[in-house]
C-alpha cells in the first residue's frame, strides 16, 4: 500500500550527507557543515529560490543541535503564534531551546520583525528564517545584523538525478512494480525542474503513472515542454536576468545578451527588457553610437506594438545590435560626477551672465566665428570642474578633435 505522504517530503534528506546541491553550505568543506559539526548554532537567514533545501536544512540543524524545531509561515503566522512558541521556552518541551523556523520573513512587516528581534536578542530562540526574496531588502536590519545570511543555489541537474532516481525506486516499492527509467530520461526530468527538487519530484511522479514499461526520454520532454526554471517577474531572479542582460550587452557578448533576453520574455516580461535596453542604450553605448538610442527606443515601441511573441523580432535586433556596437559611459560617468559636486552643496550660485532675464554680460554664441566664444558656464567654484571625459571610440574621438580645434588648445 503506497504511502499517502507527498512523495518530495518522503524523499526530503535527514542528514547533512544526503543533502544534493549546496555544495559551498553542506560540501566536506561547506561553510554551514563547519559551523554545525563545531556546535555553533546561531540565527540564520537562508535566501534562495523554491525547492532548493532551505526546509530541509532547517530540520536537520534541529535534529543535530537538540533543540526543540516550531515551524510558522509568515504568510500566515500572527505575533500571537509567535509569542506562542516563546511560551513554549518556558516549558517542559523547550527546556533546551527552541528553534524557530519561519518560512517566507519577507512577509512580516516592519514591526512584527522588530518583535521578532526581541525574543531572538535575548537568546529566548534561535531563528532560521527562509525567503526566496534577496533578505538586504526585505529583512529588518536590526534581525540581519545578528544573523548569518546563506545563499541557496538552484540544484545542478546531475544532483537532481540522484533524488529522481530514489524517488523513482521508492514508486516502484510502494506498489511493487519494477518499471524502468533511463539516466536520459530521469536527466529530462530534472532540466525541467529548473534548479528545483520539489518540481522535479511532481514531474517524476507524473511521468511514472505516464509510464508502462519503461520511461522514455520523449516522455519526459511531454511533461513540461517550456521549463523557464524559477523565473518570476516580481522576485530577485528576475533583477539577475536584467542585470545578467546588461552586463553581457556590456561586455560584447550577443549570445549572452539574446539568452538572457529570451529568458525575460519566455517569462512573458516585456516591459522590463524594454526598459532595460533603453537604458543600456544610453548607459553603455552611449556617444560611441549616439543612434542606437534611437533604434533601441524604434524597437521598443514596435515591440510593445506587437506584443509578445512577435515583440522577440525588434527586441533581438535592439539586443544584437547594442551588444556588437562600441562602448563608451563617458556621458553617464559625468552626470554622476557632476551629481556627487551637486550633492556636496557644491554651484549654489549661477554665474550672473547666465541668470534670466538680464544676461547681463552674456555673450551670444552663434554672432562668434564657428558659433563659439570662450565664456565661464559653471559656478565660481567649480568653475574648472571637468565631468565629460571623451571616451576611446570614433564617434567621440571626432567630436574632440573638432572641439580642440575650435577652442585652440
Amino acid at each position: 500500500m503506497a504511502e499517502n505522504r507527498p512523495l518530495a517530503d518522503r524523499m526530503r534528506p535527514t542528514s547533512l550527507d544526503m543533502m544534493v546541491g549546496q555544495q559551498h553550505l553542506f560540501g566536506k568543506n561547506g561553510t554551514l557543515r563547519r559551523l554545525i559539526e563545531g556546535g555553533r548554532i546561531g540565527n540564520m537567514i537562508f535566501y534562495g529560490p523554491p525547492g532548493t533545501g532551505k526546509t530541509t536544512a532547517a530540520n536537520i540543524i534541529a535534529d543535530m543541535s537538540g533543540l526543540t524545531l516550531r515551524r510558522l509561515n509568515a504568510t500566515t503566522a500572527s505575533l500571537g503564534d509567535v509569542k506562542e512558541v516563546i511560551n513554549d521556552t518556558t516549558g517542559l518541551f523547550g527546556s533546551a531551546g527552541v528553534l524557530l523556523y519561519l518560512d517566507e520573513i519577507q512577509y512580516f512587516n516592519r514591526k512584527q520583525q522588530q518583535v521578532l528581534l526581541e525574543y531572538i536578542e535575548d537568546g529566548r530562540v534561535v531563528l532560521i528564517a527562509s525567503t526566496t526574496d534577496n533578505p538586504y531588502y526585505y529583512v529588518y536590519k536590526a534581525v540581519l545584523s545578528r544573523s548569518s545570511v546563506f545563499e541557496f543555489k538552484p540544484v545542478s541537474p546531475e544532483d537532481i538525478t540522484v533524488v529522481l532516481r530514489r524517488a523513482w525506486d521508492t514508486l516502484n516499492g510502494d506498489r511493487r512494480l519494477s518499471k524502468t527509467a533511463s539516466d536520459e530520461a530521469l536527466r529530462e526530468i530534472a532540466l525541467r525542474g529548473g534548479g528545483d527538487v520539489r518540481r522535479a519530484i511532481g514531474l517524476l511522479e507524473n511521468a511514472y503513472f505516464m509510464t508502462d514499461d519503461e520511461l522514455l526520454p520523449e516522455t519526459a520532454k511531454e511533461l513540461s515542454a517550456n521549463s523557464l526554471g524559477n523565473y518570476d517577474s516580481t522576485d530577485d531572479v528576475h533583477y539577475d536576468l536584467l542585470s545578467a542582460l546588461q552586463k553581457s550587452i556590456r561586455g560584447s557578448d550577443p549570445d549572452a545578451a539574446v539568452f538572457y533576453l529570451a529568458k525575460l520574455l519566455e517569462g512573458g516580461d516585456l516591459i522590463s527588457a524594454c526598459r532595460r535596453l533603453q537604458v543600456i542604450a544610453s548607459e553603455d553605448i552611449g556617444l560611441a553610437y549616439p543612434m542606437a538610442a534611437a533604434v533601441t527606443r524604434a524597437c521598443c515601441e514596435s515591440a510593445k506594438e506587437l506584443g509578445l511573441p512577435e515583440a522577440n523580432v525588434p527586441l533581438s535586433h535592439a539586443a544584437v545590435l547594442l551588444a556588437t556596437a562600441p562602448k563608451s559611459n563617458a556621458a553617464h560617468i559625468a552626470y554622476a560626477s557632476a551629481a556627487a559636486d551637486v550633492h556636496s552643496g557644491k554651484g549654489q550660485t549661477v554665474p550672473k551672465h547666465l541668470q534670466s532675464p538680464l544676461f547681463e554680460g552674456y555673450k551670444y554664441p552663434h554672432d562668434f566665428p564657428r558659433n563659439y566664444v570662450e565664456q565661464q558656464y559653471l559656478p565660481d567654484d567649480v568653475k574648472n570642474a571637468v565631468y565629460y571625459h571623451p571616451g576611446d571610440n570614433k564617434t567621440e574621438n571626432a567630436a574632440k578633435a573638432y572641439w580642440d580645434s575650435i577652442k585652440k588648445r
